[in-house]
């Protein structure tokens, strides 16, 4: 029994010693983690490596950048330039070439429709056209009866209501004639067709054509749309809280989904005073000067330059991307004392700490830095920064 409790002291004693050296030992582990994670976004450098990538330190400066607002869009046609076409006394179709895409201009014969109701129209056109001249001629002799008191004046009251319902009915006749596209030279000659020619108002593109030959079209059937593609406009939806910003002239710069490699320009011409159910409010555009290339509904994405601010910036090529954030290359305190590096020996270290920012406008080669703050008084890497990031993510790569 003595034996028995001698072993146990003995191995709670080691037990004990254990624990004390455990703990004696997880603080200094503990400190080289957190030792590795402070200077996983640090990379050295050496004299040589310094000077062989041109490495070059300036400070972030004030600058005045051109603010913006980001808008989607489509490229849109004013109204008077996307023209329906329609029968407006409906018909049968028989001809028409038209395919859609092909280029027509104004006046130009687009199809022939056949209605047995433009005959009744003729008709009546060529009656009323009698009627009316005989009743100026009655009108006429009416006058002179009337001068010499041998009619009552009733009579001459009655020719004259004559002579103007007759020229009303022919002037209502004649607007139904030109509105079924039929020459009235022809019937004036005394010429009857069943059939009518549809005519372009516009010169431009077919982009619908819903006809066949044969088809029976009514007078509310769209039977080719056709449009003018020489004065398109670009139709932005600005987010309420950036309409404030959004003044009369100001530039837009825009790239269309179909072509995302060019730029183009525009300027701000109407701003609606409605806000539509997505909060959103549509401002229209006018392009800087025609361009070829551009279609109906496409895509846009753009940038309106709202006015040159002072911001604090950086030229670009001191800005990293890198896995989606940006970063700059700040000196580390400890090396920001020395000013002339070619004092230093080729041993000696020069530390660069990575350090993540966000990004404001761009413009001219230089962008906004919004954060972190306190960028005025540090030396920052504004040029051989991607040589710093290679440096540092093949150390990290190595240490693996």
């Amino acid at each position: 029994m003595k034996n028995i409790l001698i072993v146990m002291f003995l191995l709670t004693g080691t037990l004990a010693c254990d624990k004390k050296q455990d703990e004696k030992q997880q603080p200094a582990h503990q400190d080289e983690e957190q030792h590795e994670k402070e200077n996983g976004n640090v990379v050295e450098l050496t004299k040589a490596q310094y000077e062989s990538a041109a490495v070059e330190l300036g400070p972030a400066s004030m600058r005045n950048l051109s603010d913006v607002v980001l808008a989607n869009g489509v490229i849109d046609i004013p109204p008077q330039n996307l023209v329906s076409i329609s029968a407006p006394l409906g018909g049968f179709v028989r001809k028409t070439e038209l395919l859609q895409g092909m280029q027509v201009k104004k006046g130009q014969v687009l199809a022939t429709i056949e209605n047995p109701d433009f005959i009744q129209i003729q008709q009546d056109f060529l009656e009323t056209e009698s009627k009316l001249e005989y009743a100026q001629q009655e009108y006429s002799r009416q006058l002179e009866l009337s001068k010499e008191n041998i009619n009552a004046q009733k009579v001459l009251q009655q020719a004259t209501s004559e002579v103007k319902t007759q020229k009303a009915r022919l002037a209502g006749l004649k607007e139904r004639l030109v509105t079924a596209g039929i020459n009235l030279n022809t019937l004036q000659k005394g010429t009857i067709v069943n059939s009518a020619t549809i005519h372009s108002p516009i010169s431009g593109s077919v982009t619908t054509v819903n006809v066949n030959l044969g088809k029976y079209v009514n007078p509310t059937d769209v039977m080719f749309e056709i449009v003018d593609t020489d004065h398109l406009h670009v139709e932005l939806s600005i987010f309420e809280q950036d309409i404030p910003k959004i003044k009369l002239g100001q530039l837009v710069r825009f790239k269309v989904s179909n072509n995302p490699g060019k730029e183009y320009l525009a300027k701000v011409y109407l701003i609606n005073q409605k806000i539509n159910e997505d909060r959103t409010v549509r401002v229209h555009c006018h392009l800087v000067k025609d361009e070829p290339g551009l279609l109906p509904q496409n895509f846009v994405k753009a940038v309106i330059e709202i006015g040159a601010n002072p911001v604090l910036a950086l030229a670009d090529q001191a800005i990293v991307d890198f896995e989606g954030a940006s970063y700059v290359f700040i000196q580390r305190p400890e090396a920001a004392g020395t000013e002339d590096t070619s004092k230093e020996s080729d041993s000696e270290g020069i530390a660069f700490e990575m350090v993540r920012v966000t990004k404001g406008v761009s413009e001219n080669g230089y962008t906004q830095i919004k954060s972190p703050q306190g960028f005025e008084s540090q030396k920052i890497v504004i040029k051989g920064a991607y040589a710093l990031l290679s440096k540092l993510k093949n150390s990290e790569e190595e240490g693996e």
